[in-house]
């Protein structure tokens, strides 16, 4: 119980401290978990980020689920994703309650918009030097922005998804044995890995279809907060177009809603996951965030804990990391096109909205500014030109 405390602290403490995204949590998670604590090697920490990177979910999650269960078992996973996840998961609801009873036409919710219009951008940037490494890489993208344009329907993102992973799988094998890591003990079976492996599987495959059976509104939430959770490659930023698709597209909530909601999850700390606790909040109430909160991070949870007992078999199978690269390929074009539509398009309305917009993208990739300090500046320059 005292180790188990100790990770929640650990743990609650980064949530309340790590701004900038998923790639700045790892640095902190690095400096925390490793170097100040020395819970894990170097080599241990850098095979886990691997390992969460190879897996849909958000990474950063992942690997503090990872590091709790290498330090607690599966209990020790557990409070690390709590520590890690209230404090966004509070601010988040709070701004939702206040959103929501104040309803005015205010200029800092456009500010906020505009925000959100530059750091999808750089998104699309940065993901796509990394993912998009050949023509053939680039066709894939290209074909899945134009197909999620064409094709507005709530399954097309995840149908995109998976025929590019078996492109990937055929097409992009490679063998690299530098790069396969050492046996690391994990504090769980095999089969209890097999176990959380065949549950993720069971609920991706049985909720889409039991859903529109029960025609229950929570079962229709968490399946929809549940196939969003379980489909995104490739960073936090990706579950934007796929809740888009489940919340705004069918009607849920209106896009001013989630634009707002997603430019305010941009400045505060924790994983980007956990603007579901918003949308869940905005539909639902409490009950809402509790159920959206825990729907989008089951699947990462269920495949970290099944995969780690299997962690040197999955990074030496060439075929799943071919299915990987095929993925994240398209997952660049899905994410382009939710940056055109809806983003762009309802967003800006005139030539200041492109100037403003324009400048605050120039500031996060040129200047390296905050996202979090750019909200702030996003919300006084609403206020001022709005």
């Amino acid at each position: 119980m005292r180790r188990l405390w100790e990770i929640f602290l650990v743990s609650l403490k980064l949530g309340c401290t790590s701004f900038g995204g998923p790639t700045a949590h790892l640095g902190y998670f690095q400096n925390e978990y490793v170097q100040k604590r020395k819970w894990l090697s170097d080599h241990d920490y850098s095979q886990l980020v691997a390992l969460s990177q190879f897996l849909p979910g958000p990474a950063s999650s992942q690997v503090g689920m990872g590091i709790g269960l290498l330090r607690g078992g599966l209990f020790g996973s557990i409070v690390s994703f709590v520590g890690f996840t209230l404090p966004s998961v509070f601010l988040l609801m709070a701004f939702a309650y206040f959103f929501a009873h104040t309803r005015m036409d205010m200029g800092w919710i456009h500010g906020l918009k505009l925000v959100a219009v530059a750091i999808i951008a750089q998104a699309v940037f940065e993901m796509s030097k990394k993912l998009i490494p050949s023509i053939h890489h680039f066709i894939i993208a290209l074909l899945a922005l134009v197909v999620v344009l064409l094709w507005v329907h709530p399954f097309a993102q995840v149908t995109t998804i998976i025929v590019a992973s078996f492109i990937g799988f055929h097409f992009f094998k490679k063998t690299n044995h530098k790069d396969e890591p050492k046996e690391t003990v994990v504090p769980i079976s095999k089969t209890t890995g097999v176990c959380f492996l065949a549950l993720f599987v069971i609920l991706l495959v049985g909720l889409p279809i039991v859903s529109p059976l029960i025609q229950y509104e929570w079962f229709t939430i968490i399946e929809k907060f549940y196939l969003s959770g379980a489909l995104v490659f490739g960073g936090g930023h990706v579950v934007l177009p796929l809740l888009e698709a489940q919340f705004v597209q069918s009607g849920l909530m209106s896009s001013s809603d989630f634009l707002a909601g997603y430019g305010m999850t941009q400045a505060v700390p924790g994983p980007l996951f956990t603007f579901a606790s918003y949308i869940g909040m905005v539909i639902a109430g409490v009950p809402g965030t509790i159920i959206a909160t825990i729907a989008i991070f089951l699947p990462a949870f269920l495949l970290i804990v099944g995969a780690m007992p299997y962690w040197l078999a999955l990074n030496r199978f060439a075929g799943l990391r071919g299915a990987m690269a095929g993925a994240n390929a398209a997952v660049v074009g899905i994410l382009a096109a939710a940056f055109i539509h809806p983003i762009v398009t309802q967003t800006i309305q005139n030539g200041l909205d492109i100037v403003i917009a324009a400048v605050f993208l120039w500031c996060l990739i040129r200047w390296k500014v905050q996202p979090y300090l750019l909200v702030l500046v996003g919300i006084c320059v609403g206020i001022v030109c709005y």
